[in-house]
């Protein structure tokens, strides 16, 4: 299927049968329900906190915050320890769950720490996995729990168990599509809450202008974004800093995954680019970078994008941030601006970044001819199947 200029009105003209054939349903209406589903889950967040039900995890705060999941999962915890670790003032950081499975003496901080397992299904075989064998072999950590699946093992396993508890976001965030699109953002805005549980009103504040904004840009930009997409292209490279790294990571697995693998996709650190990952790059490699509101960082990132307009690198390019340099762009290439941002700073940024990268990816799917809900059949399933989870001798 070929994309045209006001492809998303077009596709949404057609009714769900028609929809399903042909194989976008479930992805494009999880992708345009993120505004909305944000305010409902920063509300729904916030009255778990000021119920207490929560309250024995963070009183009194742990030693330490490690975010653990699994593929996209684990980019929700890339995409917030760092902004949580300079609010709270301790060590956070994000460890995937196969680490842990693997190699947990060697990454899992010493202390009374809390682990924060970040789940769409809750139901990958290693999700529980890791939680039983921490429960087991640490005993003095905490858990939380956040997942999309009110009947996934993660939200049922651990019921009165005093050590483990859980937020359960609403039925409609856990996609149905193949790929995470709306459960990834939302299971990063439940994250975020953990830098305003004394702020909530600040917290639900916040949310709603970020909802503002993703409706601007699915307004405003979906068309060029939609253009880009289909500008054969047969690699993608995904730049971004601190928290903004989270932001391409999943970005990039998002255009792996829709393409079936057609496009080969990189996510590196803007200063990390210079250092070998700049090889990745020719003059018709897909450039999409996501621009710090922090004019340090910003001033870095410029002179990297310019220095890939000196080696004729990239000449496709999306820049996403919050008023973009005129000078950074060239004939086809855009901005998605996102006004306010600045405001708000780089620690909620993740959430408009992966907006669009979901929308080039599932634009670039259609393109390709493949179906979105599910693009890698027979490579790919929703949930990881099952595998033997090897136990340490006694």
């Amino acid at each position: 299927m070929t994309v045209n200029p006001s492809e998303l009105s077009q596709l949404l003209v057609l009714d769900a049968d028609a929809q399903r054939e042909s194989g976008y349903v479930h992805t494009l209406s999880e992708i345009l329900q993120q505004p909305g589903s944000w305010i409902e889950t920063s509300a729904e967040v916030a009255r778990a906190f000021e119920a207490g039900s929560l309250s024995d995890t963070f009183d009194p705060l742990p030693d330490a915050i490690v975010f653990t999941g699994s593929g996209s999962s684990h980019y929700v915890g890339e995409c917030l320890a760092a902004g949580l670790q300079a609010t709270l003032n301790l060590p956070v950081q994000a460890i995937a769950a196969g680490t842990l499975l693997t190699h947990r003496r060697g990454t899992l901080p010493p202390g009374r720490g809390l682990l924060v397992s970040i789940a769409r299904s809750g139901d990958s075989p290693e999700s529980a996995a890791v939680v039983d064998k921490v429960l087991a072999e640490v005993p003095h950590y905490r858990h939380l729990v956040i997942t999309c699946n009110a009947r996934g093992r993660l939200a049922t396993r651990y019921r009165g168990d005093p050590r483990v508890a859980a937020i359960v976001l609403d039925e409609r965030t856990n996609d149905r599509s193949l790929v995470m699109t709306s459960s990834f953002t939302n299971l990063l805005l439940a994250g975020r809450a953990l830098a305003w549980m004394q702020q909530l009103n600040m917290y639900t504040a916040r949310v709603a202008r970020l909802a503002a904004s993703a409706s601007r840009v699915i307004e405003r930009d979906a068309d060029r974004l939609a253009a880009i997409a289909r500008s054969d292209f047969s690699s993608a490279v995904y730049l971004g800093s601190g928290v903004r790294f989270g932001s391409a990571r999943e970005s990039a697995l998002k255009m792996l995954e829709m393409s079936a693998g057609r496009v080969k996709t990189t996510a590196e650190s803007f200063l990390g680019l210079r250092h070998g990952p700049l090889a990745a790059l020719d003059a018709d490699t897909l450039v999409v970078a996501f621009v710090s509101c922090e004019p340090t960082v910003r001033a870095y990132e410029c002179d990297v994008l310019r220095e890939l307009d000196r080696k004729a690198l990239g000449r496709r390019r999306v820049l996403v941030g919050d008023g973009i340099p005129a000078d950074l762009l060239r004939t086809g290439q855009i901005a998605v601006e996102t006004p306010g941002l600045s405001a708000l700073g780089d620690d909620d940024a993740p959430l408009l970044d992966v907006l669009v990268g979901q929308l080039l990816a599932f634009f670039n799917c259609l393109h390709l001819g493949f179906k979105p809900d599910a693009p890698s059949q027979g490579v790919l399933t929703r949930v990881v199947e099952e595998f033997s989870i090897h136990r340490n001798p006694p």
